[in-house]
């Protein structure tokens, strides 16, 4: 019988008689639930790498704006294999790759999120749904796909009327915006996933100025045209959500979620979507990401989905 060997032959076998190699492969869920303490972590690892090559500072300051910019980006400075293999006893890495991507696996329970009875246990006044938290964040995440779409498509081009069925977004805002540069584009983009993170993380989504006040109208306007259009794939969405008389009630959004805080040199009274759309005409596209006076401002680094 042949002597029993515990460790691989050849030119990378090692003088450790009890050194094997492995394969590991581990598959993890995450979910970010505090970009700006993502964010900083990974700058601050960035910040001790070594680069080589012939512009070690301009590498640097690259990835830095990527893991300011981009979740993806973050999680990839941060899960390495070199760095998690190097934090662990006994072992040395021998190489690796990593790949992050989004996946629909690990989306938000609406049914917990926003649970159908009140506080003391009865059925009471309007509420967002289950259902209706569900479609409304579907409709605000395909939204900022399609803005950013469009970025990656015109950039800065500016839109124009002979060609405005060639913008999936940002045709469709007050023709006053259609000049508007890359940065705001971005900023409208994000609009859209602030306040599909609102709902993500259970909270009503209420518009902070007067960029996500027109946001969630466009979403709105959407949730409501592809329940006309497409009932059963809004059923099948739904899974075994639980079903309310509220659900899909459109007007009520609009009446709890929209103008919600006083705009200024509006009156209060006045119908949201009218106070809005002299609001977006009274002001340049540059203040409509200005919060309202009331409302708590965003985190100003919280960066870009893309």
């Amino acid at each position: 019988m042949g002597e029993r060997r515990d460790h691989p032959q050849g030119p990378g076998a090692t003088d450790n008689p009890g050194a094997l190699e492995v394969e590991a492969t581990v598959v993890l869920g995450i979910r970010v639930t505090d970009w700006p303490a993502l964010r900083a972590a990974a700058m601050a690892v960035v910040e001790e790498l070594d680069f080589s090559g012939i512009d070690p500072a301009a590498q640097r300051m690259e990835l830095l704006r990527e893991v300011s910019e981009d979740p993806h980006a973050a999680l990839g400075a941060l899960l390495h294999p070199d760095r998690l293999i190097g934090s662990l006893p006994g072992i040395e890495a021998l190489g690796g790759t990593l790949e992050i991507s989004a996946t629909e696996d690990f989306a938000p329970d609406f049914a917990d999120l926003f649970p159908l009875d009140g506080e003391d246990g009865e059925a009471g006044d309007w509420t967002l749904t289950p259902r209706t938290a569900c479609l409304l964040h579907t409709q605000l995440l395909a939204l900022a796909d399609a803005a950013y779409d469009d970025l990656d498509e015109h950039g800065d081009e500016p839109v124009a009327e002979e060609d405005d069925q060639d913008w999936a977004i940002f045709a469709r805002l007050p023709q006053r915006s259609w000049r508007m540069h890359r940065s705001w584009r971005r900023a409208m983009a994000r609009a859209f996933d602030d306040l599909a993170e609102d709902l993500g993380l259970g909270e009503w989504p209420l518009p902070r100025c007067p960029g996500e006040e027109l946001a969630l109208r466009l979403a709105l306007a959407d949730a409501r045209s592809l329940l006309g259009a497409q009932p059963q794939a809004v059923a099948d969405l739904m899974g075994d959500l639980p079903a309310d008389l509220y659900d899909y009630d459109w007007e009520g959004c609009a009446d709890e979620l929209l103008g919600v805080y006083d705009m200024a040199g509006q009156e209060a009274e006045e119908d949201s979507a009218v106070r809005l759309d002299t609001l977006l005409a009274a002001t340049h596209p540059e203040g409509w990401f200005l919060p309202y006076e009331e409302a708590e401002e965003r985190e100003p680094g919280r960066g870009y989905r893309r």
